[in-house]
């Protein structure tokens, strides 16, 4: 019985990364507004009312979607800091950690920049505090390495480069994977280690 239980858990949890990574897509081609259940349904594979099944409505979609990934920042920012042997490899692992987000999950990015007010005030300030979290999280690392730089320029700094990663993949789909990620990570190096 409990591998049934198990398959069937599987299955659902299928399921809802399918609808979210739809979601992710249909709403950075078109917008949160001017998509449908019955949209996210079609393009996952299932049928409009299928998705009740695991989210609510179409805004506890995009709550999904953005609560999902922004834990998976905090938690994957915590994971390399952790690991870090010291400030400036650890600098160079966060680099590289949101790089690859950023490339694979441009869609993510346009939704989040654009959709965040469609969400309801709780779970807009649950994203936001995560994402706090995580540009501290960076603050911290770059305060150990320049030790007289006051936290206000650090985050600013931070913030910036977050800016330049998470922009460039949508003007940069044409051009190859590689090339990007190593003009990217270079250019975050050298924006975050200047004097």
């Amino acid at each position: 019985m409990s591998s049934t239980v198990t398959t069937r858990e599987r299955a659902k949890a299928h399921r809802r990364s399918a609808l979210l990574h739809a979601a992710a897509a249909l709403f950075a081609q078109r917008g949160f507004e001017r998509v449908s259940l019955e949209d996210l349904g079609a393009a996952a594979g299932i049928s409009g009312p299928a998705v009740y099944r695991h989210f609510a409505n179409k805004q506890a979609v995009l709550a999904a979607l953005l609560i999902d990934v922004s834990r998976e920042l905090a938690l994957g920012a915590d994971s390399v800091i952790a690991s870090g042997a010291d400030p400036l490899s650890t600098l160079r692992s966060l680099i590289t950690f949101h790089v690859d987000f950023a490339l694979s999950n441009a869609d993510v990015i346009v939704v989040q920049d654009r959709d965040l007010d469609s969400l309801g005030t709780d779970d807009r300030e649950l994203v936001r505090s995560l994402q706090r979290g995580y540009i501290e999280s960076w603050v911290g690392v770059l305060a150990a390495i320049h030790s007289t730089v006051p936290t206000a320029e650090l985050r600013i700094r931070a913030r910036a480069t977050f800016g330049l990663i998470n922009s460039t993949p949508h003007s940069a789909r044409t051009s190859p994977r590689a090339a990007v990620r190593t003009l990217l990570e270079s250019m975050a190096l050298a924006a975050l280690t200047s004097a």
